[in-house]
């Protein structure tokens, strides 16, 4: 599990990296520029994870033909899903567009909005390099081949730096674009990102004596729906997660630009630590679905329970440095006093949900691995935006307690979601024991 896990969760960090670096190089622009970026970003990602959501399924399919020696039938799942993705995108890329002509509505700042606008309408065109990427890299990991995915985003990393630094303040002879130019950055990274993944895939298939070409290339209708069917609920669970935070954010933005900056340091930093049980959780998708896909129920229930437990044990380390060490993690992104003392308090807000968002984030994963995208759907729905976030609401605006109110409430619906997923878990794992032995 940890071979497989470890460079998928350092890919997750260098993914969440982007959206950090970002803020960081416009940090020293002002609260109202962090803000803009944070706000932009998030809203971007809840269209954008839709789409890459889709694609989720081809962690299951290709895993499982994987597991049952059908090399094959992993290249046909690859070539669906980059016509699904070919599908998606306009569609994906007009919503975002009619969106950000409705941004005055969100109520947000005058500040904010002004530099929100160009930022977003920048990044939109990075959707279809993002779908391909999320497609090679749903079949690389399922084939159980990591590092080019690592590599890959490490790299992109250091494009998205170096361009964001250069173009946000007019560095190497370039014009000073500001917040934009942070943008521009992560739209080149992106399609380098993509670009970077086609080239693996094809060098793996000639390492392995296959080739892409030796299945048909043409959309499969039958095909295209088994893979919507199973990634339609997963991109709505990881879209009304996201969905849910990008929320949060335009209601936070309705406070003040201090508030709004320590929400947004605070979800980065929240983010960043979520990536790594995500990455397990994608590792722990493909070992079940190898298990699956050769009829082991032992390996099935083996592989999930370690995710869980690895999951689990890293955020419990997390939320101990949340809590103790607010104030420095905070002053790493700004030196503003108000927005560090009151980011610090949402930290250990932050601190009490860590390992129930790692339990759920695994548990969504395994579960995807045994072929449940539903339930982590409707678990999510109702955690988030049944309870969570009404309640956040409530806590802010009703009861004055500010963006914290908001914190707490966020926090209240990852526990509920968390304790939901485990017993689904050992509910399902147990079923599939019992459906292997009658078999």
């Amino acid at each position: 599990m940890l071979v497989l896990a470890g460079p998928v969760a350092l890919a997750e960090i260098g993914w969440v990296s982007m959206g950090i670096v970002d803020t960081i190089v416009v940090g020293p622009l002002g609260p109202a520029a962090i803000g803009a970026v944070g706000v932009g970003s998030i809203l971007f990602q809840a269209v954008a994870i839709f789409g890459m959501g889709l694609l989720l399924g081809l962690e299951t399919l290709v895993s499982q033909a994987y597991g049952a020696g059908r090399l094959d039938e992993c290249h046909r799942w690859l070539l669906q899903g980059l016509a699904l993705s070919l599908a998606v995108a306009p569609l994906l890329t007009a919503f975002t567009l009619v969106g950000i002509g409705l941004l005055p509505a969100w109520g947000l700042s005058g500040e904010v909005l002004r530099l929100t606008v160009p930022y977003l309408g920048v990044i939109v065109w990075s959707l279809l390099p993002l779908l391909f990427y999320a497609a090679f890299r749903r079949y690389l990991q399922a084939l159980a081949i990591v590092t080019p995915v690592t590599i890959a985003l490490l790299s992109a990393n250091l494009i998205n730096a170096v361009g964001a630094w250069a173009l946000v303040y007019g560095h190497f002879g370039l014009p000073a674009l500001g917040t934009t130019g942070s943008g521009l950055a992560t739209l080149v990274s992106r399609i380098y990102l993509a670009a970077f993944l086609a080239v693996a895939v094809l060098r793996c298939d000639r390492r392995h004596h296959v080739s892409l070409f030796g299945v048909s290339w043409l959309p499969s209708w039958a095909r295209l729906a088994q893979l919507v069917r199973l990634g339609l609920p997963a991109a709505m669970q990881v879209t009304l997660e996201l969905a849910v935070f990008a929320a949060a954010s335009a209601l936070a933005g309705r406070l003040d630009a201090i508030s709004l900056a320590a929400h947004q340091v605070t979800l980065n930093l929240a983010s960043l630590t979520f990536m790594v049980p995500l990455g397990v959780a994608s590792a722990g998708a493909v070992r079940v679905g190898h298990a699956v896909g050769r009829g082991d129920a032992r390996g099935a229930r083996a592989a999930g329970w370690t995710a869980l437990g690895l999951g689990v044990g890293f955020m419990a380390t997390a939320a101990a440095t949340f809590i103790l060490a607010p104030g420095l993690l905070f002053r790493a992104f700004t030196s503003n006093a108000a927005v560090v003392a009151l980011g610090s308090r949402l930290l250990l807000v932050a601190g009490m949900f860590q390992v129930f968002d790692g339990l759920q984030g695994v548990a969504t994963g395994v579960l995807r691995g045994l072929g449940d995208t539903r339930t982590p759907m409707l678990s999510n729905l109702v955690g988030h935006w049944l309870l969570g976030l009404p309640l956040g609401y409530t806590l802010t605006f009703h009861r004055g307690w500010g963006v914290v109110g908001l914190w707490l409430g966020l926090s209240a619906g990852l526990i509920s979601i968390g304790l939901f997923l485990l017993a689904t878990w050992r509910r399902r794992i147990r079923a599939f024991a019992d459906a292997t032995v009658k078999g």
